[in-house]
């Protein structure tokens, strides 16, 4: 199963599982990543860590620490080769 932090630029999931402590678990919730959630990856920083997402209509960074936690189903597998993140 994939991971949030494998999403390139442009690609979109769905969520299947958060599998982390209840507090980040918690705050993710809060966030809107809960299960069956639509998530698209909308910008990835020069180094790689963070990466921005869209998420309930909220663009939301998240730490490769965190987003490697939460478990997807990735609906395309083309990712949009004219957006390759910050600063690229």
């Amino acid at each position: 199963m994939e991971t949030l932090n494998e999403l390139k630029t442009g690609q979109k999931c769905v969520v299947e599982k958060v599998d982390t402590s209840l507090d980040i678990k918690r705050r993710l919730m809060d966030l809107g990543v809960v299960k069956n959630a639509e998530i698209e990856c909308a910008l990835i920083s020069p180094v790689g860590d963070p990466k921005a997402f869209y998420i309930k209509g909220a663009l939301i960074a998240l730490r490769e620490e965190d987003s490697s936690k939460i478990n997807v189903r990735i609906c395309d597998k083309e990712s949009n080769s004219d957006e390759k993140g910050w600063g690229e």
